[in-house]
């Protein structure tokens, strides 16, 4: 049976041209890039290279550029970094409710230390309100740190409208972009990010290579002590295979963002209108505007979302029902309550999210054989009565 795979959101393919890059630095280039012999050279050459690709695909210099593990250390490294190195002038920090975990988890942190965390309330289709963030803006509020993009209903914030707030109040901004790099525009200078977080499997490179944006003359304590390796901040040789892949990888996705987001907006509209209109009582999570091009999540009444992911699985197709880091949780979505959801309706949501790889052809089996799911899942439902539908219309 062919694998339909529509969990891009969690992590992709690695692309053979990211391999093709990779291999030579498993095999032959294989020297330490910090040894002096040309074996090491050639090796420092690469990842100075990669550093630049990344630099180039969000608007930033190379030495503003910080290789890291992923998305979740470069969180943590931005967040608890401020707070450490400047925590004496306020320990104040501004977030939302539908953060990655990553951020959360970091928050919750430092509130153990004696940080205040304000989270910000989002509306119905997931957004911030530039002026509640204004409103919640202390005297000792030293950071904000605002998602891009999310990661289970698509939502792309107003980045800039927030990073002026921020510059206005002479208050760092951190965003977590692991979503939004290499499908989004963005210019880390034009839109006066001071730090960004990405994630090299986020677009078609390897896991456990990621990089943090830091901008020059925010000083971040180490995050790793020993050797020298990036400017010494973050020490231990380098995962030279991943960061030339995750260099190549970043490069061919903003050559064809443009034409890749116009095809996977139209792929992710043709599947959420066709379940719309082939599922009764189900609702669109994912905004209609300012929404990643390939994530489309909606909500299934009276169905687990557990038991949808399983049986599409028989069928061949691979999904999510929130984010992957949560995946063994029994609670809902923070991110379904956050938006209003009730608990009912929140255990009923499903995520498809698409790539490059994914086809017209599978959106069209997807839709022929996700409402026939649901129609059974439904029949052995003992909440899937005529009452309990009435109750709700």
């Amino acid at each position: 049976m062919k694998r339909i795979y529509t969990d891009n959101a969690a992590t992709t393919k690695v692309s053979e041209e990211v391999l093709n890059a990779m291999l030579p630095y498993l095999t032959e280039a294989y020297g330490n890039p910090n040894s002096l012999h040309s074996a090491g050279r050639e090796v420092r050459q690469a990842i100075d290279k990669a550093r630049e690709q990344v630099a180039a695909a969000i608007g930033c210099d190379a030495g503003e550029i910080y290789f890291t593990a992923g998305g979740s250390e470069s969180d943590n490294w931005a967040i608890k970094g401020i707070a450490r190195r400047y925590g004496k002038k306020g320990k104040h920090i501004i977030s939302s409710k539908i953060e990655h975990h990553a951020v959360l988890h970091s928050l919750a942190a430092l509130e153990k230390d004696g940080f205040e965390v304000t989270y910000l309330d989002v509306d119905e289709n997931g957004f911030v309100s530039v002026e509640d963030l204004e409103k919640a803006i202390r005297p000792d509020t030293i950071l904000i740190t605002i998602m891009f993009a999310n990661n289970e209903i698509g939502s792309v914030q107003p980045i800039e409208e927030i990073a002026k707030v921020a510059k206005a109040h002479n208050i760092f901004f951190h965003t977590d972009a692991v979503q939004a790099v290499g499908h989004l525009p963005i210019n880390v200078k034009e839109m006066n990010i001071d730090m960004l977080s990405m994630s090299g499997h986020k677009f078609n490179a390897p896991k456990g290579v990621g990089a943090l944006y830091v901008k020059r003359g925010i000083i971040l304590p180490n995050l790793i002590d020993g050797g020298s390796q990036e400017k010494g901040r973050r020490a231990g040789t380098e995962n030279t295979a991943s960061i030339i892949g995750m260099g190549v990888a970043i490069e061919n996705a903003v050559k064809v963002m443009e034409t890749e987001s116009k095809r996977l907006a139209a792929l992710r509209e043709k599947l959420l209108n066709g379940l719309l209109e082939k599922i009764p009582y189900c609702r669109r999570n994912t905004p209609k505007e300012n929404t990643l091009p390939g994530v489309a999540n909606l909500s299934i009444r009276f169905v687990e979302g557990e038991a949808m992911l399983l049986m599409l699985d028989m069928r061949g197709i691979c999904a999510s029902s929130g984010s992957a880091c949560t995946s063994g949780s029994l609670d809902p979505s923070h991110v379904m309550l956050a938006i209003g959801l009730d608990h009912g309706t929140a255990h009923g949501s499903i995520r498809f999210s698409l790539d490059k790889y994914n086809t017209e052809e599978e959106i069209d089996y997807i839709l022929e054989v996700f409402p026939t799911i649901v129609e059974r899942l439904r029949e052995m439902s003992p909440i899937w009565t005529e009452e309990n539908r009435a109750k709700i219309q």
